[in-house]
């Protein structure tokens, strides 16, 4: 992990591995969303390391927000 954005999406994604296993009911739709914040941290993580800081910090935030949406109901 050589960035900022390299260790902030691995944490965040680590979280919502956490979340699933913990706060969640376990079914295969809550893990469809939940991959789909992965992906979302994972493109964060390329358009950061492409120099895009402010879009990427939008995507970070856009999937944590959907990650407690999910979570929420």
């Amino acid at each position: 992990m050589a960035t900022l954005f390299d260790v902030v999406t691995v944490t965040s994604f680590v979280g919502l591995v956490i979340a699933f296993f913990q706060f969640s009911d376990r079914e295969i739709r809550t893990l469809v969303y939940f991959m789909l914040s992965g992906i979302v941290f994972a493109v964060a993580n390329q358009v950061g390391n492409a120099g895009y800081y402010i879009l990427a910090g939008v995507l970070i935030l856009a999937g944590i927000g959907f990650a407690a949406v999910v979570i929420k109901r």
